[in-house]
């Protein structure tokens, strides 16, 4: 994988999590396919359907569904399946290391960096410990800690704040639309990591 990274001098960098420092995308929409099954949901689950709200909190892909078909599974139920098939099989999880370069770059810099990532903490601290990069990153906003997640830009405008940089100094690397709309809109130019094809 070949990163585009836009010529400027980023004074912070903000990282996604899944599909961007972890190649995790694919053991993702397993366990949303397995929650799915093992709930009765009804609708189609496509890879297409899933890479398009690649950031988007669970919950709220769940509401969405939920409003599309006139149905009310609980957005709980499949979220708490979903993360037990997922840290079962954790054991598959691996850096995505043209990122994995970025961060050990950042800190051999010291250059500050954060992550901020549409999962829970229950799912980023065990993949980037199984990846080795959880050492790195003394910041990690995820939904718990804004009233907006991706595509609103609260998650970087707040990484960016405790990195102590102003947000037109940041670069964000994402793998979804919502996350790269969220870069735009926090004012901070982004890197597109292709998690389909790396």
């Amino acid at each position: 994988m070949i990163l585009e990274i836009p010529e400027d001098n980023f004074e912070g960098y903000i990282f996604d999590c899944d599909g961007t420092l972890v190649d995790s995308m694919p053991l993702h929409f397993r366990a949303w396919t397995a929650s799915f099954k093992h709930h009765n949901a009804p609708w189609e689950w496509s890879e297409d359907n899933f890479y398009a709200n690649a950031g988007i909190p669970d919950r709220d892909i769940v509401g969405l569904l939920n409003d599309r078909y006139q149905t009310n599974i609980c957005a709980d139920s499949i979220h708490d399946y979903k993360l037990q098939w997922y840290v079962e099989r954790m054991s598959e999880l691996k850096p995505v290391e043209a990122v994995a370069e970025q961060v050990f770059k950042c800190r051999a810099e010291g250059i500050p960096i954060s992550i901020g990532t549409g999962s829970e903490i229950s799912i980023v601290e065990p993949s980037l410990r199984f990846t080795g990069l959880w050492e790195h990153f003394d910041i990690i906003i995820t939904p718990a800690d804004v009233k907006r997640g991706k595509p609103a830009p609260d998650m970087f405008l707040l990484a960016a704040e405790r990195m102590g940089v102003s947000p037109e100094k940041c670069l964000v690397f994402e793998d979804g639309k919502a996350g790269i709309d969220a870069a735009t809109a926090a004012g901070m130019k982004s890197v597109f990591v292709d998690s389909r094809n790396g």
